[in-house]
């Protein structure tokens, strides 16, 4: 189903099939909707509904999945997405890689440049997007040179298959705490509205999308900055260091919040997938 285009606007892009890939990040995982008990908006959605409205008969599917390695990203859902013939594909992968000790972002890169040589035959413009610099994060900034080295290979990736870098690296506001949920490891709502306005920015697609300011930081002592971080390691990270080891996802059991191409208006929005 069709929907209009805003009064006074015309078409401002050349897409209309826009199909999302990854994990956590581009399920949006940390930005709940609570008119949708299970389902979480995140920055994905966020340019999907910027870029509805410029546009007739756009469609927008979401196949990424919390949790998800990138060799499971590059087996479960890049058949998929060619399936839909998409104009547009996100593709962001390897970040759950990159932060698991012993891990090498080369390798890593590798298998996305084979993954981002296969959606080329599509012929859509592909976004690619780096990590974000970790460097104020507790415990995780110790990666921020692997950070790097694979943030260095999505660039040769990108320029391999002409592909587009969505700069999350250079988008200094996310070095803010308002930006990151409670968890350090997944954005907040005001992390995703950011990075959505930064990826329409690099499509050079206009948007209605204001920059928020982030709350000045709270003063902290020492020794309350030290709890904190010691109540966090407890409650997400060591959790999740022994999902790990076990060999268990927060993804599992999880589907697609959108695995089919559909309007963003006029139609009924599909449920996410629930634990």
């Amino acid at each position: 189903m069709a929907h209009s285009v805003r009064p006074g606007q015309q078409a401002r892009h050349p897409w209309t099939r826009y199909v999302a890939l990854g994990d956590s990040f581009t399920e949006g995982i940390g930005d709940p909707d609570e008119s949708r008990p299970g389902y979480h908006r995140g920055w994905a959605d966020r340019v999907a509904e910027e870029l509805a409205h410029q546009t007739h008969n756009f469609a927008y599917a979401n196949l990424a999945i919390r949790g998800r390695l990138i060799e499971q990203i590059r087996d479960e859902q890049i058949a998929p997405a060619l399936e839909l013939k998409p104009d547009l594909i996100t593709l962001c992968a390897g970040g759950n890689d990159v932060i698991r000790p012993g891990s090498d972002p080369d390798e890593t890169a590798r298998i996305l440049d084979t993954m981002v040589q296969i959606l080329a035959t599509s012929g859509a413009t592909i976004v690619l997007f780096n990590g974000p610099d970790v460097r104020e994060t507790p415990v995780v900034g110790s990666i921020r040179g692997k950070v790097a080295i694979f943030n260095e290979n999505v660039r040769t990736v990108a320029l391999r298959h002409d592909a587009v870098v969505a700069d999350m690296w250079s988008l200094r506001e996310l070095t803010r705490p308002e930006m990151w949920d409670e968890d350090r490891l997944h954005f907040s709502p005001l992390g995703h509205h950011t990075i959505a306005r930064m990826v329409l920015d690099t499509l050079n697609v206009k948007h209605d999308l204001q920059p928020l300011e982030p709350r000045p930081v709270p003063e902290r002592s020492w020794r309350e900055a030290r709890v904190d971080d010691v109540v966090w390691a407890r409650q997400h990270l060591f959790p999740w260091v022994i999902r790990r080891l076990r060999g268990q996802s927060s993804g599992d059991g999880i589907t697609p919040k959108r695995p089919n191409i559909e309007p963003l208006f006029g139609g009924s929005m599909p449920p996410g997938g629930g634990e």
